[in-house]
């Protein structure tokens, strides 16, 4: 029996708290609708919408693109941000054109990237114009976002914040810890209004990034020929030249060797004299033949 009484006790409080929390959240939607209706009502509530935009393309000259598009967009009343042009060699190869130079032939890619700022009310306008410079469009892309509650939220904090810094200012004193406290609650205001400042910003002037290229472009130049055998004389020419390197080297061995005299001539001594006393050797332990 007090088991099922612990078990209907525990139901009931985790109803209870249920209930509690269900409340406490209808009551802060309820009261964010309050702020809202209220916002409304007063005229507080603006549209804050920013736009961002993202295209990416193919077009025929990456750099004659990039100029178009700088045009197109000063003309909208617009500022390039950030632009990036690179060229990736994608393969090279070098032929022989004559006996000093070689033709390079080079296939490389382009890609273009630009990020700009345009006003808004000027965006659809400018990606219609630029998508005419397109050869196609690989893909476009518009993202929308309402910051009107953002903006609303910073200004009924700046508001509260004014508002406790009035109070604060009017107890405090140089000496007290409410100073510190202001000077925190000044710099969130601060903050605060910058937020609201980008919010318009960003309203009035919306993003776009700009991804472009175009097909892989062969380039060829006459550049120098840089292998060294080709530039040895003909074959004739180096055999006479070997020839009379071969005569010198010749005449520089004999030269070395009449530096070697006096160990040409101490040998030829030392040979004469072992060979004399050799055959003396010789001769006396030769034996007479016997007599009859």
């Amino acid at each position: 029996m007090k088991r099922h009484f612990a078990i209907v006790a525990l139901a009931t409080i985790i109803f209870v708290g249920c209930s509690a929390e269900h409340k406490s959240e209808t009551a802060d939607y309820t009261a964010t609708d309050t702020i809202a209706a209220e916002a409304v009502s007063n005229g507080e509530l603006v549209e804050k919408m920013t736009k961002t935009a993202d295209m990416r393309f193919r077009v025929r000259d990456v750099q004659r693109t990039k100029e178009n598009l700088s045009a197109t967009i000063k003309k909208q009343g617009g500022l390039i941000m950030e632009f990036n042009i690179n060229s990736a060699i994608q393969n090279s190869e070098k032929v022989k054109f004559s006996s000093d130079s070689l033709k390079e032939i080079t296939s490389y890619r382009t890609d273009g990237y630009v990020i700009a700022r345009v006003p808004s009310d000027q965006l659809d306008d400018l990606t219609n114009q630029i998508a005419g410079m397109a050869v196609f469009v690989d893909n476009q892309s518009l993202k929308m976002e309402d910051k009107s509650l953002d903006y609303l939220e910073n200004k009924l904090k700046t508001e509260n914040r004014i508002e406790a810094v009035e109070k604060i200012n009017k107890v405090a004193t140089k000496k007290s810890a409410n100073v510190e406290t202001s000077l925190i609650i000044k710099d969130d205001y601060v903050d605060k209004k910058i937020e609201n400042l980008n919010i318009d910003k960003r309203v009035k002037y919306s993003t776009i990034s700009l991804s472009f290229y175009q097909d892989n472009t062969i380039k060829t130049m006459i550049v120098a020929n840089d292998n060294i055998y080709d530039y040895k004389p003909d074959f004739f020419r180096r055999l006479g030249l070997n020839l009379m390197d071969g005569w010198m080297y010749f005449k520089e061995f004999i030269l070395f060797l009449s530096r070697l005299w006096m160990f040409v001539l101490a040998g030829l001594v030392a040979f004469f004299v072992i060979k004399y006393y050799t055959k003396k050797q010789s001769e006396k332990t030769f034996l007479p033949p016997p007599s009859n």
